[in-house]
């Protein structure tokens, strides 16, 4: 697990009032009116009996090892069915993963989970770099697999405002809940720490015969 460092957190806030990279500078604009909150991205029936939230951020490579190991089953045979409701809420570590989220949201809720699904299996090949510019170009070269266009994600990423109101949701959501690392899952309210599908298939089963 990721552990959240509050100090990082408070430095990327600042670094979000700012350009979002060196090759956008001179493009990104401010304005003067805040954004509205983001808000999250859920996959399956509103109505499931079992509501499941994930903490995880596109730049932890346990978040990535879940998504690839345990996710995948969990939509098969609980998403899908109607039993559970899921949301994704992004953490942001670092600016990479800040980008990789504004990236998945660029392409909105019909596009998002395409998306996230590629920056976690891509993990290794897009933020395997130090280069800022690098990254931003490997993350628009997966939003252009998604059928994102470069205007628009150039947009997305100097939306300032934007990223700021991302920060803020995910600082509320995270101080709310006791979120002290990634992935972290909350079932119908209990928090659970990273864990195994044949570790969370039976909590899934309790809360289902309940």
């Amino acid at each position: 697990m990721m552990k959240l460092n509050r100090r990082a957190m408070i430095a990327l806030a600042a670094a979000a009032t700012a350009a979002m990279t060196p090759a956008l500078a001179q493009e990104a604009t401010t304005t003067e009116t805040p954004a509205a909150a983001p808000g999250d991205f859920s996959l399956g029936s509103p109505d499931a009996k079992v509501k499941m939230v994930e903490y995880a951020s596109f730049t932890c490579p346990h978040c990535a090892h879940f998504h690839e190991t345990v996710f995948g089953q969990l939509k098969k045979d609980y998403i899908d069915t109607g039993k559970v409701h899921f949301t994704l809420r992004e953490v942001y570590f670092d600016r990479p993963g800040l980008w990789g989220a504004i990236i998945a949201r660029c392409g909105g809720e019909m596009k998002y989970f395409g998306i996230q699904d590629m920056l976690f299996s891509k993990q290794a090949e897009w933020a395997g770099t130090d280069d800022p510019n690098q990254i931003v170009a490997n993350l628009k070269t997966i939003g252009r697999a998604a059928g994102l266009e470069d205007a628009a994600m150039d947009a997305c990423l100097n939306d300032t405002a934007n990223a700021e109101a991302m920060i803020k949701q995910f600082q509320t959501n995270f101080e709310a809940d006791g979120v002290e690392g990634t992935p972290t899952l909350f079932i119908n309210g209990t928090k659970y720490s990273n864990m195994s599908y044949d570790e969370l298939k039976p909590i899934l089963d309790a809360e289902l015969a309940k």
